[in-house]
């Protein structure tokens, strides 16, 4: 266990959820991916062997997965000036969760307009969806970053991105 508290940077015992949830995280992707793949492949198999095949296929998305993870460790801890490494994961996990989040609540709101996929043309339905979806995810980046104690980091990374968009008038320094 101290190896992997130094490996991971991880000063008090508390930190230790970060790396927790970044596996759980994984797993559940390579078990959603898995379970699409199996859906569209639509193999005539028994339950117990679907369960072997999606198990076997979420440990082997999960495993690339992580692969590609450790690969951006380096070069995004640099880039975003992370000091630790299970700071690192905790901003993937923030990231995660507002997109996924937000995604999720624009099908709401886009209903309470009376907006659907079955009344509304998809030129104009996906448009307006992305554009409830973005100011959504800002709200929720902030509010989810300070829930995992990454206020800081998220509250900058908002600052940079709306100065790219030409709002830097509206932020104060």
């Amino acid at each position: 266990m101290q190896k992997f508290k130094e490996r991971w940077e991880i000063t008090q015992t508390w930190q230790l959820i970060f790396p927790f949830l970044g596996i759980l995280g994984l797993l559940l992707s390579g078990y959603l991916i898995g379970r699409g793949l199996l859906k569209l492949i639509d193999m005539k198999l028994t339950n117990t062997l679907e369960n072997i095949v999606a198990t076997a296929i979420t440990l082997i998305i999960a495993f690339v997965l992580l692969q590609i993870t450790l690969l951006i460790f380096k070069p995004l801890a640099k880039k975003w000036k992370v000091n630790r490494r299970w700071e690192l994961i905790a901003i993937f996990i923030v990231f995660a969760i507002t997109g996924s989040t937000a995604a999720r609540l624009s099908d709401p709101l886009l209903h309470s307009v009376g907006l659907t996929p079955e009344n509304t043309n998809p030129w104009l339905y996906w448009p307006v969806r992305i554009l409830i979806i973005f100011p959504v995810y800002q709200v929720l980046l902030i509010f989810i970053g300070w829930l995992f104690g990454q206020f800081r980091f998220f509250w900058n990374f908002e600052k940079r991105m709306l100065k790219r968009m030409g709002f830097a008038r509206f932020i104060k320094e």
